[in-house]
């Protein structure tokens, strides 16, 4: 699975016109599932969104994680993140999973932050979203299950 995580004041996904989710302080991720992911990907992705660092203490490090400041998550599906444009001027996507799997992982990795405390709002999956956001910082930060080595 790969993870595009943006650290946001707020975000927001409209559908058809529709406000459908927003958050505030948090992050906005947007989640690509791909050929051979598993739930072992989705564990993996939703502990490393739990622990990560993003926010600044009262010395200006990175030392404290979405727990700590209350923040709020907004997970977007975006099977795009396995673009490929190596070739050609158009992407191909023969590397991301089928939309059955990918929206049963989507949904799983949503369900595994939920619960850990975390307040989880979701876009619609398969849907043309509309993502609004505030990037903080920015700060904006990629990250693939299976390169864990």
């Amino acid at each position: 699975m790969r993870i595009l995580i943006q650290r946001t004041t707020r975000a927001s996904v409209n559908v058809d016109g529709q406000c459908i989710a927003s958050i505030d302080k948090g992050y906005l991720v947007f989640v690509g599932v791909g050929q051979g992911d598993t739930d072992a990907d989705a564990q993996i992705i939703a502990q490393k969104i739990i622990n990560l660092r993003l926010f600044e203490d009262e010395n200006g490090k990175t030392n404290l994680c979405l727990g700590d400041v209350g923040g709020e998550l907004l997970l977007v599906s975006q099977f795009t993140l396995y673009g490929d444009v190596r070739k050609g001027r158009r992407p191909g996507f023969s590397e991301a999973s089928s939309p059955e799997e990918g929206k049963r992982l989507y949904l799983l990795t949503a369900e595994l932050l939920r619960q850990q405390g975390v307040p989880v709002q979701t876009g619609q999956f398969g849907a043309h979203m509309l993502v609004e956001l505030c990037n903080d910082g920015p700060f904006t930060i990629w990250f693939e299950s299976r390169r864990q080595e």
